[in-house]
């Protein structure tokens, strides 16, 4: 049996059977009446020596007195909750607290009058705001644009050394592949990039998105132009091939789901956009564009044109298979790059047809890739011969390239950083006899490491270290002369939520790779400072 009388349960019940049992039959008689009567009037439950926090009531009849203040005790300090209660002592409770209880109603009734205009305008506000919320649902899966912008701002130099600069035979000059007259790049220099992003849904779950970008890094060393220090090219570096300050279309493409698998396609898609999983944490904000591709560049070439991919995905596993033609939007395929030709499925396409199996956890995510690349495909940074192309304008090579990706991330800020790594494999063959010495198989392999809220919250640093595509082997048995170590560190300052500023060094071993005359050194050192606006 519960050792009190509940104090709204029972006094409502007693109440239901006095109203209801027509035999006024209680115990002790008028007496016991007179001892209810003589209770005493308490303001806390815990004037009452025997009621307990344990007692399963406690709470109820802590509620009644200090709410209402219509329960009484005996004059000698007790409640007696496990004593019998008559119905004419269930009556008297009763009515006390329905007395207390009409009081608090009145004094409302007068408190609404008082402010009934306050009242009147809070209603009217809170009425708006359903009608705002239901149109708001009405809609929420209607056509809807978003638009984000970023804006980054460049300035920095680079100085180079070694014994084939500036020497009498000028050799760093003359062994450019591309420009015979190719003069070190050594100004001060002042580039802007501008994105405009637009995201578009027409069910909630589906994703139009377009691009607007704009930039003048085409003249500039840290637009890796010249072709020849393509190492040295910026992530966020963009100009467009007619010239600078111009707006183009960098991206556009359609997302969607259906059933557990999420089609891509697009006039102009990246390959990275039709990947479940980007396998590394090292940040894509960072400075050298070979270092945002995971120690992969063959595997991983952002290649940029009209194509079409999906994925599935399950828990932490994923699988993604895409296509990318760069000169996909050229109805002419019978001659190469760049004096016309393209399409799509054709020798001069400029394809990359990729396939990559991911798996991801909370902390950590690792990937296997394979790409099969065609010649003119966008993003393949390295030295001579893999230069901005599996082997440029020269329709008879194809690459496979595979890598391997892993990363690892702290739960929290500290002394152990982000770790990110990659390694890539390339074979390059050819439909036709090739001169001595092409290019047969190329390696490379990057790793970076970040820390977060580094002196500041918000504040983060952290470098990387790669070997991008590098020969390893080339046809006729001929010893490669390559190979090049490239390095960034920076520091980024958050200004503000929305403004970043980063310091940055970079340093390249080897910038020309096998186009440095055998016995001589070219090293290139450059200094950045770089200012993001995001809205």
């Amino acid at each position: 049996m519960p050792s009190l009388r509940s104090a709204v349960v029972s006094v409502c019940g007693l109440a239901v059977l006095a109203a209801q049992d027509s035999a006024p039959v209680f115990a002790g008689g008028e007496r016991g009446i007179s001892r209810y009567g003589s209770k005493e009037q308490v303001t806390s439950v815990t004037q009452f020596s025997d009621v307990q926090p344990t007692d399963w009531a406690y709470q109820a009849l802590s509620n009644l007195i200090e709410r209402y203040g219509c329960v009484a005790g005996y004059p000698n300090g007790t409640y007696r909750g496990s004593r019998a209660m008559t119905r004419y002592e269930a009556a008297a409770l009763l009515n006390a607290c329905l007395d207390r209880i009409t009081e608090v109603t009145d004094e409302l009734k007068r408190l609404m009058k008082e402010f009934e205009k306050e009242l009147a305008v809070l209603r009217g506000r809170v009425d708006g705001l359903e009608a705002r919320v239901g149109e708001l649902e009405a809609t929420q899966f209607s056509t809807t644009t978003k638009l984000s912008g970023l804006a980054t701002y460049v300035i920095g130099a680079n100085s180079f050394t070694g014994s084939a600069v500036n020497t009498g035979a000028n050799t760093a000059r003359r062994n450019s592949t591309y420009s015979p007259t190719f003069a070190l790049p050594n100004a001060t220099t002042f580039n802007y990039d501008v994105q405009l992003t637009f995201d578009t849904s027409f069910t909630g779950k589906d994703l139009l998105r377009t691009n607007v970008r704009a930039g003048n890094f085409q003249g500039s060393v840290f637009g890796g132009t010249p072709h020849a220090l393509a190492l040295s090219e910026l992530e966020i570096a963009f100009q467009e091939d007619a010239g600078p300050d111009l707006v183009d279309i960098n991206k556009i493409f359609y997302r969607f789901p259906l059933g557990q698998f999420t089609f891509t396609l697009g006039g102009r898609v990246g390959q990275e956009d039709m990947l479940a999983l980007w396998p590394s944490v090292y940040p894509a904000d960072t400075i050298l564009n070979v270092m945002t591709v995971n120690g992969a560049p063959g595997a991983y070439s952002k290649n940029l044109g009209a194509g079409a991919g999906a994925w599935w995905q399950t828990g932490g596993l994923s699988v993604s298979a895409n296509y990318v033609a760069s000169n996909g939007e050229s109805g002419n395929p019978s001659v190469p790059e760049p004096q016309g030709g393209g399409g799509i499925g054709n020798q001069f396409s400029g394809a990359t047809g990729t396939v990559q199996v991911a798996y991801q956890k909370e902390q950590w995510g690792l990937a296997a890739i394979w790409n099969y690349v065609q010649p003119d495909s966008q993003f393949v940074p390295g030295t001579t011969p893999f230069v901005h192309g599996a082997i440029d304008h020269n329709p008879s090579a194809k690459t496979n390239a595979i890598g391997l990706s892993a990363y690892w991330q702290p739960l929290q800020s500290g002394w152990w950083p982000s770790l990110s790594l990659g390694w890539g494999l390339n074979s390059t063959t050819y439909s036709v006899a090739q001169p001595v010495g092409s290019l047969s198989t190329s390696q490379s392999w990057m790793a970076g490491l970040e820390w977060w809220d580094v002196f500041r919250k918000g504040n983060d640093f952290g470098f990387a270290v790669a070997q991008p595509v590098f020969a390893t082997a080339l046809t006729g048995g001929v010893t490669p002369n390559d190979g090049n170590y490239v390095w960034e560190w920076w520091y980024k300052f958050q200004v503000t939520d929305n403004i970043t500023v980063t310091p940055a060094l970079i340093y390249l071993s080897r910038p020309l790779g096998q186009q440095t005359p055998a016995g001589e050194s070219f090293r290139q050192f450059g200094g950045l400072v770089k200012t993001s606006f995001r809205f």
